[in-house]
């Protein structure tokens, strides 16, 4: 039985594209494509050369599906950020900036 990455209670390691892109309601080829544009995605291939994910995978999947799809960064603006990210760089308070800005300028064209 699995459920949320456990097996009969056992962690699992490695999750296969398909398990991977139905969590993040993804499709298999947008995750092959998010591999070549940013660097820090890189999972192993198993013996029979198909793709599995770690769980670190995963979160940075999520990351970077968030700054593309929520904070509707372009591809490199998303580089940019998980590049300040990783120098310890915080982005927390320009995001909060940004989405203000967004329900704003949102607001606003609402109103017109």
């Amino acid at each position: 039985m699995q459920r949320d990455g456990l097996t009969d209670g056992i962690p699992r390691l490695y999750y296969s594209i398909r398990e991977v892109s139905d969590q993040l309601d993804l499709e298999p080829h947008v995750l092959r494509y998010w591999e070549s544009e940013f660097p820090r995605l890189a999972p192993r291939k198993n013996a029979a050369g198909r793709r599995v994910y770690t769980e670190e995978n995963i979160q940075a999947l999520r990351r970077i599906k968030e700054l593309l799809k929520e904070d509707k960064y372009t591809l490199e603006g998303a580089r940019q950020v998980l590049d300040r990210e990783a120098r310890g760089e915080h982005t927390d308070e320009a995001r909060r900036d940004l989405r203000a800005l967004r329900a704003f300028l949102a607001n606003l064209r609402d109103h017109l």
